[in-house]
């Protein structure tokens, strides 16, 4: 990999681990505001929220973190994909959440962008290259 792409995966690590702080935050300070966006067949969602934002908070501070860096990048990126049932709910139910749409010009990129945000997480942590690794390298 050239040096900058390392830099960019640096700048996307810190990038993405500030916004894991902001969510995580969130989710642990008004956990009651993300109930309706919470499948009904997921059990205790209030304790399932406060989960989320600890689970958040400590994969933000695993990956900028060198020793932890790549597991924490896996398992954001299980984290992302864990979630997406509550994106989809949101969506489909057209929930209403304080500072957030509820329209398709949002639902429908942030429904998209879900496999991007877990390919960020792999990509940045370092526990993938693509598309960056050549076909020399391996």
């Amino acid at each position: 990999m050239t040096g900058s792409a390392v830099n960019a995966r640096a700048v996307m690590r810190w990038l993405m681990a500030a916004f894991y702080i902001i969510a995580g935050i969130g989710h642990l300070a008004a956990p009651d505001a993300f109930l309706p966006i919470v499948p009904d067949w997921v059990p205790m969602p209030r304790g399932v929220i406060l989960l989320t934002g600890l689970c958040e908070l400590a994969g933000a501070a695993a990956l900028v973190t060198a020793r932890w860096r790549r597991l924490a990048g896996i398992m954001l990126g299980l984290y992302a994909l864990c979630v997406w049932p509550a994106n989809i709910k949101h969506a489909l139910d057209h929930v209403s959440l304080p500072h957030v749409p509820d329209s398709w010009w949002y639902h429908g990129p942030r429904l998209a962008l879900q496999p991007v945000l877990i390919w960020w997480a792999l990509f940045c942590s370092g526990a993938i290259d693509w598309p960056w690794r050549s076909s020399r390298d391996g």
